[in-house]
């Protein structure tokens, strides 16, 4: 799937399975006119279509399955088009699909039958339970009444998560090719108060949390600009703790060859009804300074995102 140039939200699915109808469609791309600036936004998190079957599957209530859910962050983000960025959004629920995960990055204690050799099973997230088909929601709460079939898994995987970063990878080569650079601003929220297995349990947290990989995955100048900037807004901000950056970050963040990836996490505090999950006043300036924030970083000089060496391949595959 690819942007078209016609300011529209585009969608598709690149696959030989067809994707669950529940999601029409699984993901869109808010796209600008034309793109000015070499940014392209992701909001892996912020999906809100559960299924009927789904919820059918889990123990949860349609309340307490959303605790993982990064909700209206892509409203937060969303005046990013209109200053020359696209934005890649999923419908689907992180509940449901993560793709800020290694494509199969799987519990086998969840399923009923083997998984193939090519499966993560030893990963500290899918240690945590949050594996790219989550066992729990953000609290550990556990999600399924029934182990599930690995070709349950797979076909979520092949149908929603390969043409999601699919179409990543289309955007950040487009970029690219334009630019002579590219950055991916990795849109996420968190809890306003660690859980309790996360590092920084029970203390609150600052207002945004940029990752970037202990400064692999982005070039310095970049995360030096946003957190001054964020900081001239009006925000507290600290970097890579609790949150250093997902797969995404780690995967497409490459600032010697000229792609680089920052994670932003918001603290839900900010702008959402955590225990409701309905919005708050907040939002309105929140999504304001968002926007300024991104047109302001897009000023920053070029010259400390050109590449020093030749790219790679972005497949997630």
């Amino acid at each position: 799937m690819s942007a078209d140039s016609t300011g529209n939200e585009t969608e598709g699915v690149k696959a030989h399975e067809e994707p669950r109808q529940d999601f029409n469609p699984p993901f869109t791309i808010a796209a600008p006119d034309t793109q000015t600036v070499p940014f392209a936004l992701n909001s892996p998190h912020s999906g809100r279509i559960y299924p009927p079957a789904f919820l059918s599957a889990s123990r949860l209530d349609a309340l307490s399955i959303r605790r993982s859910e990064d909700s209206f962050v892509d409203e937060i983000f969303s005046g990013a088009p209109r200053l020359g960025a696209p934005m890649l959004k999923a419908n689907f629920p992180r509940a449901y699909l993560d793709t800020n995960r290694e494509p199969y990055e799987l519990d086998p204690a969840m399923f009923h039958d083997a998984l193939p050799p090519h499966a993560n099973t030893r990963s500290v997230r899918v240690a945590g339970g949050l594996g790219t088909i989550a066992r729990v929601v953000a609290d550990s709460t556990e999600i399924y009444r029934a182990p599930l079939s690995y070709a349950e898994a797979d076909h979520r995987i092949r149908t929603l998560y390969m043409p999601y970063h699919q179409a990543l990878s289309d955007l950040l080569e487009t970029t690219f090719r334009r630019f002579g650079c590219a950055v991916l601003l990795d849109c996420h929220s968190m809890p306003s108060l660690a859980g309790p297995f996360e590092d920084d349990m029970g203390t609150s947290r600052a207002d945004i949390v940029l990752g970037d990989r202990y400064g692999v995955s982005a070039a310095p100048a970049l995360t030096d600009t946003a957190e001054r900037i964020l900081t001239d807004l009006g925000y507290s901000v600290v970097r890579n703790t609790p949150y250093a950056g997902g797969f995404n970050t780690e995967h497409y963040g490459r600032p010697a060859q000229g792609l680089h990836a920052l994670q932003i996490e918001i603290n839900r505090a900010l702008y959402m009804d955590e225990a409701r999950v309905t919005r708050a006043a907040g939002l309105n300036r929140l999504t304001r300074d968002m926007g300024e924030f991104v047109a302001r970083l897009a000023l920053m000089d070029r010259a400390f995102l050109a590449p020093t060496s030749p790219p790679s391949a972005l497949s997630a595959e």
